[in-house]
């Protein structure tokens, strides 16, 4: 920490954060509980799709914040994958500032109200809290992430944004997810030049399409992409890089880098029998029809089915998306199928939680090994093969095994198939001399340059399948490194 940052109104060695720390003894601040987050009654939250997480109030904000034990060395931060100064953010809250905090926030974070809602936090910033050691629940980081954010947006300042002078270098992003967003922000605020290519007909890739609007409203997306608008990043729809525009496009309209954002939105399935009949379909296809497409809504021409009896095949996020939109759409019965046991399931704790109280059952320690179908062609039930752990597999989890013998069917109408994504491969195709792996991934380097000096990528089309907040640490990583060789190369 420099003497400049220590004697300044942010730095831990202020007089104003010398006098938080000293206006209450440290026993005192690990004494008061973690805030709990208000929501929406569960019985209700099924016949809506308003946000379930309600937000805090100005006094739980601040009684949260003062949690915080503004520690020597933040080790929260080391959690972060975008490296957010998370003590000095809520220490300003702690002191009802809350622009400032927004503003230290977007400092680092393009998307603030996004992460401080869908980011595992913890399994981040939170897991690295200091309470941990002391075996208390850590500093509610996410919560009041959103906190300031949401307090920012509803004032009207998320609109406002600092001229920025242009370095006149230009640069592309396809895809207008996490990373694309995260990456388009930065270079921005850097003095480049920013078009953000998106092949859907909205901005926003899966923040709109795979995250339903009870977790995430479309309004805070919207806001959050009117905040990158304002600072000059300009946005194209209904632009598929590979088709509408090729690489050889790009670098005629005088585009000096582009960014590869394109995510991982290629289903995949089991390969088991029954697959393809009516009813069987992948999450990405359900999730888009609804978020994205607006079906089931009143006037929407876009069709869903709305099974009574509905089993969701998967432990992960988007697998609870699934199963909470289908109680949603009318699911008498919704089931999350998962070969191991809970303690296993991706999920984050919350949303399981929430899964929980909205109904869903859970059949864990199951597979599905077969679908069965009547006389239409229609899903009518499944066949479960029984699961027992064995020993860990290669990411540490148990390896389920098959209990010979123990099969049973279920009734279903509505199968939702959430076992993962791969990389459309659109963009390596269409892209000669450009690397990939045998995943179908981008293949960069530790600066996430790819084998063409003028291509960078992250988030799902590197990674196969992440967080937002790995996707967007992912863009801020490739923006200092395009800038870095721009820059160098001018």
């Amino acid at each position: 920490m420099t003497d400049i940052d220590k004697n300044s109104l942010r730095g831990r060695d202020a007089e104003w954060r010398r006098e938080l720390r000293d206006a209450m003894p440290a026993k005192e601040r690990t004494a008061i509980p973690r805030a709990e987050m208000p929501m929406l009654p569960a019985d209700y939250r099924i016949t809506t799709n308003e946000e379930v997480n309600e937000g805090l109030s100005l006094e739980q904000a601040v009684i949260e914040a003062t949690r915080c034990l503004d520690c020597p060395t933040p080790t929260c931060v080391d959690g972060c994958p975008v490296n957010i100064a998370i003590p000095d953010f809520i220490k300003n809250i702690q002191r009802k500032d809350i622009s400032e905090a927004a503003r230290i926030l977007k400092e680092t974070s393009a998307l603030p109200a996004v992460c401080g809602r869908v980011c595992p936090q913890e399994r981040q910033c939170e897991s690295k809290c200091i309470y941990n050691k002391m075996k208390k629940a850590p500093v509610a980081i996410g919560y009041l992430e959103r906190f300031a954010a949401d307090t920012e947006r509803l004032a009207g300042g998320a609109k406002a944004a600092p001229e920025i002078a242009s370095n006149g270098i230009r640069v592309a992003v396809a895809g207008s997810g996490p990373a694309g967003l995260s990456f388009a922000g930065d270079m921005r605020r850097r003095g480049f030049e920013v078009d953000v290519f998106e092949a859907l007909h909205e901005i926003g890739g899966v923040l709109k399409y795979g995250i339903p609007e009870f977790r995430l409203p479309n309004s805070v997306v919207d806001a959050e992409l009117d905040s990158l608008s304002a600072m000059g990043v300009r946005f194209h729809t209904d632009t598929v890089i590979g088709k509408t525009l090729s690489y050889d496009d790009l670098l005629n309209m005088g585009f000096k880098g582009i960014f590869v954002a394109s995510g991982a939105g290629l289903p995949r399935f089991m390969g088991i029998p029954g697959e393809e009949l009516s009813g069987v379909m992948s999450s990405n296809e359900y999730l888009t029809r609804i978020n994205l497409m607006g079906a089931g809504r009143p006037g929407s021409d876009t069709p869903v089915l709305k099974g009574k009896h509905v089993a969701v095949i998967g432990g992960g996020n988007t697998a609870m998306d699934s199963v909470r939109t289908a109680r949603r759409m009318g699911a008498e019965r919704a089931m999350i199928i998962y070969r191991r046991s809970e303690a296993e399931m991706p999920a984050r704790l919350e949303e399981i939680e929430h899964a929980k109280q909205e109904g869903v059952e859970f059949v864990t320690l199951a597979n599905p090994v077969e679908y069965l179908g009547d006389e239409k062609g229609r899903v009518r039930a499944m066949r479960l093969q029984r699961m027992e752990l064995g020993e860990p597999d290669a990411s540490g989890r148990r390896s389920p095994k098959p209990i010979e013998g123990a099969i049973d069917e279920i009734e279903i109408d509505e199968v939702i198939v959430s076992v993962g994504v791969s990389p459309n491969p659109l963009i390596p195709d269409s892209i000669e001399g450009l690397d990939v792996t045998s995943r179908g991934t981008i293949a960069v380097d530790e600066k996430l340059q790819s084998s063409l000096p003028l291509i960078f990528a992250g988030g799902d089309i590197v990674r196969g399948g992440a967080t937002v907040i790995l996707a967007m640490g992912d863009g801020r990583k490739a923006a200092a490194s395009m800038a870095e060789k721009l820059l160098g190369d001018e």
